[in-house]
């Protein structure tokens, strides 16, 4: 019998914003009050990824302009990484560089090949407070850099230059959620 609550259960799923939306190109404001509201997002957080099928969300994606993240992601041994961050500060990014495939549930269909380093440790509080901290190898460090970047106002397409970049932002804009 699994121990604890299911996360997203309690949430309810929220639309998800999509790239061009002011909110996930500005940095994210810093969490000051830990109580029911923000174990709330965090729920909808949840719910919102799973609905999506995705394997992370910042709260910038469903509207929030609030330094909160979830995942649930595994690393490149397949091992399962459940969890959030509150008010996340990327202390380390190293290793090797490694261009992979990378997508994002704010720009919806499209993926393109993006330089992220194969080790990330993220920094901050769970929703009660706690300090945590979490350390990523292989896919799970690219989603730790991924949705820590959300929070700084930035999306992966910011990370794409030359060819790949001109070719994704021309899909971007043929896309039928662009605005």
């Amino acid at each position: 019998m699994r121990q604890g609550s299911i996360p997203g259960v309690r949430g309810r799923v929220r639309p998800l914003t999509l790239f061009g939306d002011p909110v996930l190109h500005a940095r994210c404001a810093d969490v000051t009050g830990f109580g029911p509201e923000l174990s709330g997002l965090v729920e909808d957080l949840f719910a919102t990824m799973y609905a999506s099928e995705g394997v992370g969300l910042a709260a910038n994606q469903v509207g929030e302009s609030l330094r909160v993240f979830v995942f649930d992601c595994p690393d490149d041994e397949d091992v399962r990484h459940l969890g959030h961050v509150v008010n996340p500060r990327l202390v380390t990014a190293d290793g090797v560089t490694v261009r992979g495939p990378e997508g994002c549930l704010s720009l919806p269909g499209l993926e393109a090949g993006t330089e992220r380093y194969d080790h990330a440790v993220v920094e901050g509080f769970t929703a009660t407070g706690e300090p945590v901290t979490i350390d990523g190898t292989g896919f799970f460090a690219r989603c730790l850099q991924h949705e820590t970047d959300h929070l700084e106002g930035r999306v992966y397409a910011d990370r794409v230059t030359g060819l790949r970049g001109r070719r994704l932002m021309r899909q971007v804009a043929r896309a039928p959620w662009h605005r």
